[in-house]
């Protein structure tokens, strides 16, 4: 209800500026210029922790940016998501482009070529965080940037296939290795979002900022982790084939129905391009996600396993890992492009 109030706030009373405060006008050219102006950049936090991908942001997040970012997240400027989700856009572009090499689906301007699909998949806020701002700052401009790709020709969906699977201290506060321990082992797939993720496309995680870079890398780490699991399931349905994996995926329209019930993961929304349901529990109680254990096997007998599973890895598809895009990034983490 919130949301829906500050919607119609923000279509009835005159808007300002969300960086600098300029009247009526919900993003002032000056205030757009610096948001989307320049060229995204990658981005590399230092420390850089291990097993974060390679992220693209499209500003500093300093002055403007950080106001810009501020009202929309914090105090509902909930217009500022269609600029938000212009740069994020542009983010994911700049990504694919650099990870494309000859004979995959991009083109050098980041449209798509043949296929070239792209799901978007937002870094959960906590429950609590959502219920106190009335939205899900992440998912709402991914929603944007998804519309803004499909504009310029490039078929994207967003998966919001991530949930936190338990309690997680404010990040505000804390330093980049205290970020690390605090979000670890925090997030999960929901059930059946690794096959959807599977056939989806080219996977961005994708966020409004990254500083430490601890959120994208525990957000990487669950996706990758699905993608194994997917990827078992599925060589263990391949003809001839025996095993765990048999019957797991029973015949039930496009996407399948699982022995723990009719499409686990919710519905499909159809109308803006979104996968997912938030109302979908994460796992069942006293599953091994739901205690946030991790898979068993090495990290090498994992990323052997994700070989081959489209989307994932990205045979056939723009790149070979999984990439991030943010919509801004601290400012020394934009030192990588100086070297």
């Amino acid at each position: 209800m919130r949301g829906w109030w500050q919607d119609l706030t923000d279509l009835v009373l005159p808007a300002e500026c969300g960086g600098c405060g300029t009247p009526r006008t919900v993003l002032c050219p000056e205030c757009r210029a610096v948001l989307t102006g320049a060229a995204p950049s990658r981005v590399r936090p230092v420390p850089e922790p291990p097993g974060l991908p390679v992220v693209h942001a499209a500003a500093r997040y300093t002055d403007e940016v950080r106001a810009v970012l501020l009202a929309h997240k914090e105090r509902g400027a909930l217009a500022l998501a269609a600029p938000l989700g212009e740069a994020l856009a542009e983010a994911v572009r700049a990504g694919l482009r650099e990870g494309g090499t000859a004979g995959e689906p991009w083109a050098d301007d980041g449209t798509a070529c043949g296929d070239g699909s792209v799901v978007l998949v937002p870094v959960p806020s906590a429950r609590a965080a959502v219920r106190a701002r009335g939205h899900d700052p992440a998912r709402r401009i991914a929603l944007a940037a998804a519309g803004a790709l499909r504009r310029s020709g490039t078929p994207a969906r967003v998966a919001a296939v991530l949930r936190q699977t338990r309690w997680v201290a404010d990040q505000s506060g804390l330093g980049s290795r205290q970020r690390l321990v605090n979000i670890a082992g925090a997030l999960a797939v929901v059930s059946g979002g690794g096959r959807l993720l599977a056939e989806g496309g080219a996977v961005v995680l994708v966020d409004d900022l990254m500083t430490t870079g601890a959120s994208l890398t525990e957000a990487a780490r669950a996706v990758r982790e699905a993608s194994v699991r997917e990827a078992s399931a599925r060589e263990a349905l391949a003809p001839g084939r025996r095993g765990d994996g048999l019957g797991r995926y029973r015949a039930g329209g496009r996407f399948g129905r699982t022995r723990e019930g009719p499409r686990a993961y919710g519905r499909t929304n159809e109308g803006n391009g979104e996968f997912g349901d938030t109302t979908t529990a994460v796992y069942r109680v006293g599953s091994r996600e739901g205690r946030g254990e991790e898979s068993a096997g090495s990290t090498e007998d994992a990323v052997r396993r994700t070989r081959g599973t489209p989307g994932i890895d990205g045979r056939g598809q723009a790149g070979s890992t999984i990439r991030a895009a943010v919509v801004a990034a601290a400012p020394d983490s934009f030192e990588i492009n100086r070297n």
